[in-house]
């Protein structure tokens, strides 16, 4: 039955139900596919009835093709252009907590990375053997 089917072939089916993790569509009347749910559109989607519905007619891109189970994998989103990735902007300014948390980290003795504390231990250690040897 999927032997007319191609990997990478774009068609028009209709969507024929919709559960949580997808979309099963119909390609003709002898084949039906699912579009995974994160196949549906760019982007995460928590619900897939935002997106589709019983009887939508949709354009879908075949991703692979089981013969043995019969299965269709099918992708909406590979038939869409990509958004433009948003330029690059400066970084969101830090909440106040945050910027409280940030002072605090610069002032305290706390978590350092071994570079910035490496010297210190060395001071601390000469000072440790110079007591004990008194």
């Amino acid at each position: 039955m999927t032997e007319n089917i191609e990997v990478g072939s774009v068609l028009t089916g209709k969507v024929t139900g919709i559960q949580a993790y997808g979309a099963f569509v119909a390609l003709d009347e002898n084949n039906q596919g699912l579009v995974h749910i994160s196949e549906i559109t760019h982007g995460y989607v928590k619900d897939i009835n935002e997106y589709l519905k019983v009887g939508d007619e949709v354009k879908v891109k075949v991703l692979s093709v089981d013969k043995n189970a019969g299965k269709i994998g099918l992708s909406i989103r590979a038939t869409e252009e990509a958004p433009a990735a948003a330029p690059e902007s400066k970084p969101a300014p830090k909440s106040r907590k945050r910027q409280a948390a940030a002072i605090q980290a610069e002032t305290e003795p706390g978590f350092n990375t071994l570079r910035d504390k490496l010297q210190e231990w060395i001071e601390q250690s000469s000072q440790n053997n110079d007591l004990i040897k008194k």
